[in-house]
């Protein structure tokens, strides 16, 4: 579901403001344990498996 989200945001010009995007996007409609699981996955296994801009989004503005 995250790399879908990517996909629509990834064909924004501003590279930065889609990894916002994808980040707000994240924090308004996911619930905090998926949010929290999806974090875990990036730290621990680098986001195996998530497009790039999924993945930065995640760690640049998810805490």
């Amino acid at each position: 579901m995250a790399n879908q989200i990517g996909d629509f945001f990834k064909s924004f010009p501003d590279k930065e403001q889609a990894k916002k995007d994808i980040a707000e996007h994240l924090k308004r409609f996911w619930a905090k344990s998926m949010r929290q699981q999806i974090l875990a996955h990036v730290n621990e296994k680098n986001g195996a498996g998530l497009e790039d801009i999924v993945r930065d989004a995640i760690k640049e503005h998810i805490d």
